[in-house]
């Protein structure tokens, strides 16, 4: 895959289902009163991200006219993420404690039961320079580094597949909660209809330090069990849910934890 193509999917683990939306959408909403409030930076509205789009990046890929896509769809659908996370596991003690036994291990001639992925969402982060940012986002709590390890699995093969092109920095987990690419122009004078920024015009920047430190220990969305990876089409789409508008990410293709 060309390493400048542009990216038409990406692949991820999705964060919504019906009861962590819940839990999302309200701090979603606390979130967008307190910083689109003219006491707090003031930001316009639509810089907030719909719940229906969190998720976790773990790369994109470039499929143009849908070439590499079948492949994708299949590859993605012959991994097991149990066993994927069985071994970031066994990865993860082995680093932290050399020659002893890691979890997932056979012991006595018994094997553990598997233990379930589960994400909690907490704090605030700034993809640029917090002083003049655009983009903040809430990482997952990962203490051990066992997600870090799982989603580096889950993106390798990908990439040695030559699904995926490899990047060259680490790959940093985030669910977007805020970017003003998505805020419009304000009208024109005279009358005459809002524009969305072009992806190429400027950004609206911010000073996002008070709120980075406002949110510091904000739980976004706690313990959420991990249900499935999915492979997503680039551009959230209109939806409903609920009687309540929102946006989405298409799924073309997703396996089952």
């Amino acid at each position: 895959m060309p390493p400048r193509s542009f990216p038409t999917h990406f692949l991820c683990i999705p964060l919504v289902n019906a009861s962590s939306r819940v839990q999302l959408a309200q701090s979603l909403a606390a979130f967008a009163a307190d910083v689109t409030g003219p006491d707090s930076v003031g930001l316009p509205p639509d810089a907030i991200r719909p719940v229906g789009t969190m998720h976790l990046t773990l790369g994109v890929c470039s499929f143009p006219k849908n070439e590499g896509l079948d492949r994708a769809t299949d590859l993605l659908k012959s991994l097991r993420p149990r066993e994927i996370l069985a071994s970031a596991r066994q990865q993860v003690a082995a680093r932290t404690l050399p020659g002893e036994p890691t979890s997932g291990s056979v012991a006595a001639g018994k094997e553990e039961p598997p233990q379930p992925l589960s994400i909690t969402l907490r704090g605030l982060g700034s993809m640029q320079t917090a002083s003049k940012t655009s983009v903040l986002y809430a990482p997952p709590v990962d203490d051990q580094g066992v997600l870090q390890a799982f989603c580096e699995k889950l993106r390798q093969a990908f990439i040695e597949a030559e699904l995926m092109t490899e990047e060259n920095r680490p790959l940093l987990l985030h669910a977007t909660v805020l970017n003003t690419i998505y805020v419009k122009d304000a009208p024109a004078e005279g009358g005459g209809h809002k524009r969305k920024r072009g992806r190429r015009g400027e950004k609206l920047a911010f000073d996002a330090r008070p709120i980075i430190d406002r949110y510091e220990d904000q739980i976004w969305m706690g313990d959420f069990p991990v249900e499935k990876i999915a492979l997503c089409s680039m551009g959230a789409k209109k939806v409903e849910v609920d009687g309540v508008s929102d946006e989405a990410y298409e799924a073309v293709a997703e396996v089952e934890f």
